[in-house]
């Protein structure tokens, strides 16, 4: 190997491994060039590509299409972008600087090659991770890493979900095994009731932020313990709990190995709730106070989102899971068994009660918030009970709503105009409403002809996934009439999301007469494209799924309604680029926030929601479209009905009769007056990096400050 080549294998491989090149469509088109069929084959993975092809054969591929000096430049711009303190968080973050905020989150969803991540939480807590690295917030993750991942989806004959797994090959990962100073790896033991759980770490560089994974997959543990980290979200409440447990406790308790002094605490979700517990007992031995007094210290820089406004989605474990696992951490904390119950009780008298983490969460934390205004309202509903005595509105849980990481969800050709049109620093300051007005002046048919292109890029995507599914399943005649499957000149819904009762992924089918007529009109013409996972053991969410997959091999409908398998973080990406409309029916009040629309907006999509989640604060009667008016019957068969009927209305009213309302040069100029006011309203509000900010002004500052004014 010559020098030359050298340099260029390593420069690439340093730019693979730190996972600020998912953000950058420069640094991604880098691989793609080298070999686009070996790039596409390793499912976008840079490390499995570079593993793949050898030095000499970057170096002469680099050599044929001239991309030494684009290597150069993507190597030089990730070293500036790592060295420069010229960042909003250096100015604004105060003693966060100082004292980082540490991020706990049971999943991460930052990218396809890496899957320990399941759906919309894991994504918003990887575009928060991107938005503090961009934004030079000092901001720490702490997760999992599961060998497994969710699980793969297939489809059978009858379009019944089946669940697969497969290990993933770790030196095909970004990832670093941290070790000690005499290069041991870091071990974390975590006493039990039932003897000593053991994991590693692992980091990975999320541009300027550190994530930091635990893995129990080391000899020193049991079997079972071994494959605790295995699964996101398998097994029953005893690996659950383990799990958590792991999170919590192994996460803080690395902390202390590592020497990082946390300024605040940011649990997401419940799962890793434990964490103040263990604090708490290291605050109590290094300063040799109570744990009535440790705790209360904890809680002022514990930070606790909630993203579930349905009962069933709070953990709860039973007494005697607790007391195994907790035991011994509750003797050394000088907690009786029911004092630490208590904690996780909304009613701490009542001895029946399990134990709730998210009961546990919000009695140990400084603040805490939900992630939308409705979603806001609905939590302070929901554990009002926690502050009996108080108004409802006074119940001390507010909200910030999401946003998503733009960079990581935005078209490469869409970014090319904005660059082109708004200026190249538009993305430094897309939080300023003032940067979008710039859009009104954006050419109609330039603008109209950039999502075109995007949705025959989603045609083409889908055609490519449809034939290995119908393959797989035996359906020759779908492989035979793929160029029949979707048409670019009719519009396009999207509808992809877990497959929970309460999201109604069937409510498109509710009505079928009406949904034939739409789908088979010879003038305006309706087309879908389905995607999303049912949990495993979810059998009411598999049976809605089926429902939609049969309809999709149905050889009167497949040309128009299709179900893509296995949803995952590049399905995604290519369905929010592409579809005209993103299609939100859940039922009401039980979406938290919803960002998949979010995505959709920037790159020319058209909401079509339920007044749900961010949707409820985002519409402004001209932006999107709205099923219904925000009712909400208490009868939820009697709301499933009206919302029926409302969606078929706003297609067959709105929707439908705008997109075809096309003038002499093809362009439906009054559907891109709706595009561009969509991003005008929402492209600057509905972002990670407002979102984040917004954490920082709000929630980890007041925290870091409390946290220093009384010495831990």
């Amino acid at each position: 190997m010559n020098q030359k080549s050298q340099q260029m294998h390593e420069r690439l491989r340093m730019l693979a491994m730190n996972l600020w090149w998912t953000w950058h469509p420069e640094v991604i088109n880098l691989f793609r060039d080298l070999d686009t069929s070996l790039w596409r084959r390793t499912g976008h993975n840079p490390i499995e590509f570079l593993n793949t092809i050898s030095p000499e054969e970057v170096e002469a591929r680099a050599a044929e299409l001239v991309l030494q000096s684009r290597i150069n430049y993507a190597f030089h711009r990730l070293k500036e972008y790592m060295e420069s303190r010229d960042t909003w968080g250096f100015v604004n973050c105060g003693n966060i600087n100082k004292w980082p905020v540490v991020y706990f989150s049971a999943e991460f969803g930052l990218h396809e090659s890496l899957p320990i991540y399941s759906g919309g939480l894991g994504i918003l807590a990887g575009d928060h991770l991107k938005s503090s690295s961009d934004l030079g917030i000092p901001l720490i993750g702490v997760g999992l890493l599961y060998s497994q991942g969710y699980f793969d989806q297939r489809l059978n004959a009858d379009g019944w979900q089946e669940e697969v797994y497969t290990d993933f090959d770790w030196d095909n990962q970004p990832l670093e095994l941290i070790r000690d100073e005499n290069n041991n790896p870091v071990m974390v033991r975590i006493e039990t009731r039932t003897g000593v759980l053991h994991a590693r770490v692992w980091r990975i560089q999320v541009g300027r932020v550190l994530l930091m994974l635990l893995d129990s997959d080391v000899a020193e543990n049991s079997e079972e313990d071994r494959d605790l980290t295995s699964r996101l979200y398998g097994g029953d409440d005893r690996l659950r709990i383990r799990q958590e447990l792991l999170l919590g406790i192994g996460g803080t308790k690395l902390l202390r190995c590592l020497n990082i002094r946390p300024g605040v605490l940011h649990l997401n979700e419940g799962h890793s709730a434990f964490a103040v517990l263990q604090e708490a007992r290291q605050l109590m031995e290094y300063e040799n106070i109570s744990f009535k007094r440790a705790h209360r210290r904890v809680s002022l820089y514990t930070i606790f989102t909630t993203h579930t406004p349905v009962a069933a989605g709070h953990d709860r474990f039973h007494a005697n899971l607790v007391e195994e696992h907790l035991g011994l951490l509750r003797e050394k904390i000088g907690l009786s068994h029911d004092d630490l119950m208590a904690l996780g009780r909304e009613n701490p008298a009542d001895k029946s009660e399990p134990f709730c983490m998210t009961v546990l969460a919000l009695k140990s934390c400084r603040k805490a918030n939900g992630v939308s205004a409705i979603h806001g309202t609905v939590s302070r509903h929901m554990w009002r009970g926690l502050w009996p005595g108080r108004p409802e509105e006074d119940v001390p849980i507010g909200h910030i709503t999401n946003g998503i990481h733009v960079l990581s969800w935005l078209a490469p050709q869409m970014m090319q105009l904005f660059d082109a049109r708004l200026g190249s620093r538009w993305s430094l300051e897309m939080c300023n409403p003032d940067t979008w007005n710039q859009l009104s002046e954006i050419d109609d048919g330039e603008l109209w002809e950039t999502h075109q292109i995007l949705k025959v890029r989603l045609i083409q995507f889908v055609r490519r996934r449809l034939i290995g599914q119908s393959e797989r399943l035996g359906h020759q005649d779908t492989i035979e009439s793929i160029n029949t499957i979707l048409h670019p000149n009719v519009l396009t819904i999207g509808s992809a999301r877990r497959f929970a009762s309460y999201k109604r992924g069937d409510l498109l089918l509710s009505q079928y007469d009406r949904l034939l007529k739409l789908i088979h009109d010879v003038d305006r013409p309706i087309q879908i494209i389905f995607a999303g996972k049912a949990h495993p053991r979810d059998e009411e969410g598999k049976r809605v799924l089926q429902k939609i997959a049969r309809c999709s091999f149905d050889e009167t409908l497949r040309h128009r309604i299709v179900f893509i398998e296995n949803y995952d973080y590049n399905l995604a990406r290519h369905l929010v680029q592409g579809v005209d409309v993103w299609l939100n029916n859940p039922q009401r009040p039980l979406e938290a926030c919803g960002t998949s629309g979010q995505k959709t907006v920037l790159n020319g999509g058209l909401n079509l929601s339920v007044l749900d989640g961010w949707w409820n604060e985002a519409f402004d009667g001209s932006n999107g479209f709205s099923i219904g008016y925000g009712g909400m019957h208490d009868d939820p068969a009697v709301q499933y009905q009206r919302d029926s009927d409302f969606l078929f209305d706003a297609l067959e009213n709105e929707v439908i009769p705008l997109y075809y309302n096309k003038q002499g040069n093809g362009i439906p100029l009054g559907w891109v007056r709706r595009m561009k006011h969509a991003m005008q309203t929402l492209g600057w509000r509905f972002n990670s990096d407002r979102m984040a900010m917004d954490y920082v002004k709000l929630l980890y500052k007041p925290a870091a400050l409390a946290s220093s004014s009384e010495a831990k």
